[in-house]
């Protein structure tokens, strides 16, 4: 489930999934970019059969959860998505929050921004 933010509720289409039409226009990124970002092929965010099956949902859903998460304390989307790709984070060896997800790691990610809200430590 995307966590409550600005823009979170725009990220999704009529039928729930997540659109990477407004992803992109949101992050200001191509098509490209979303697919490198999640971790995903070029297919699986421009073809619609792709598109829909639930694995690139669910790696666009953790990559979008994620980064409406931080965009509240990172300044907004773009900034969020920087953070996304960019920061490495201590509590998961060095990776950054990109690298996790794309290994699969996405709930630590998640428990990491958990611990930071409750006043953790990075």
């Amino acid at each position: 489930m995307i966590v409550a933010s600005p823009f979170a509720g725009v990220l999704l289409d009529a039928d729930g999934l997540v659109s990477p039409k407004t992803v992109t226009g949101t992050f200001g990124i191509t098509q490209p970019q979303l697919a490198e970002a999640a971790g995903l092929s070029r297919d699986a965010v421009s073809k619609a059969a792709r598109l829909r099956s639930p694995a690139t949902q669910k790696r666009l859903r953790d990559m979008v959860e994620i980064i409406a998460r931080v965009a509240v304390w990172a300044g907004g989307p773009q900034q969020a998505l920087a953070w996304y790709r960019a920061t490495p984070i201590p509590a998961l060896g060095d990776q950054t929050a990109e690298a996790a997800v794309k290994g699969g790691q996405a709930a630590a990610v998640r428990a990491y921004l958990d611990a930071i809200a409750v006043g953790g430590y990075a």
